[in-house]
């Protein structure tokens, strides 16, 4: 299923994306929603990220191919950082450059698949975690690359990640994936810039899962970004950026 969030007449809704149709539900996404028979055009509708993450976390060196041409070690721990919850876009709406006083050096895409927590999930073991993700979606985890070591006292890997609009996912939350054969591909103004398989991951989504609910309670919504591979560049204003995963659909969001 392709689960959506939209905006019809000002009013926030969800329900499952069928081609160009949404079949609406009412209640909880992640508690037995409920079908109300009825149904709405894709082009009546504004989309809404896919969800409101109480986290969004974001992995650092998590691809094999990533680490090895970055000569960088193989973490022992998965290695993340959180991005501001007023970073968040949804598909369709536009990646902000920032103000120029703010931070004018390079700005970068980072194609990435999203694992979307579906229950309260605390100390869960490896095995139990696939139980507790919901489903699967695309992220441009968006990053104002020379700012995080712009002081050399301290890496600021936060606040280089979370400028308004630094993180654009969806469309969609797909569940029913096995995210082992899945595949992230990045278009830059429809050309092909990333391509890469998810069983590259140093940490699984599962492992990811597991881990992190041994450092914070995981809670329905929340959003693990997993992590890029190789192809990242910088971003120009103008370019359309796309992060395609079969299965889920295309994120596509300019950089203005």
């Amino acid at each position: 299923m392709l689960w959506m969030r939209f905006s019809l007449d000002g009013r926030p809704g969800f329900g499952i994306l069928d081609n160009d149709r949404i079949h609406l539900y009412e209640g909880d996404l992640f508690d037995s929603p409920v079908a109300t028979g009825r149904t709405v055009g894709t082009a009546e509708v504004q989309w809404l990220t896919p969800c409101v993450p109480g986290k969004f976390i974001c992995l650092w060196n998590n691809f094999h191919a990533a680490a090895l041409k970055q000569s960088l070690a193989i973490p022992t721990e998965p290695l993340w950082i959180i991005k501001a919850g007023s970073a968040l876009r949804a598909h369709g709406q536009p990646i902000v450059a920032p103000a120029a006083h703010a931070y004018d050096g390079r700005v970068v895409y980072e194609g990435e698949l999203g694992v979307v927590i579906g229950r309260h999930c605390r100390d869960v073991s490896e095995a139990d975690a696939p139980a507790a993700i919901f489903g699967y979606t695309c992220v441009n985890d968006v990053t104002a690359l020379e700012l995080i070591n712009r002081d050399p006292a301290f890496a600021q890997w936060t606040r280089a990640k979370s400028f308004d609009s630094f993180g654009p996912f969806g469309p969609v939350i797909a569940t029913g994936l096995d995210p082992a054969t899945l595949s992230v591909r990045t278009l830059v103004g429809g050309r092909e810039r990333q391509n890469f398989p998810v069983a590259d991951m140093i940490f699984s989504p599962a492992q990811l899962v597991s881990r992190l609910s041994h450092e914070m309670t995981l809670e329905p919504g929340d959003v693990i970004s997993c992590g890029t591979s190789v192809g990242v560049l910088p971003m120009r204003p103008g370019h359309v950026i796309e992060v395609t995963i079969e299965g889920i659909g295309t994120l596509r969001n300019e950089y203005v």
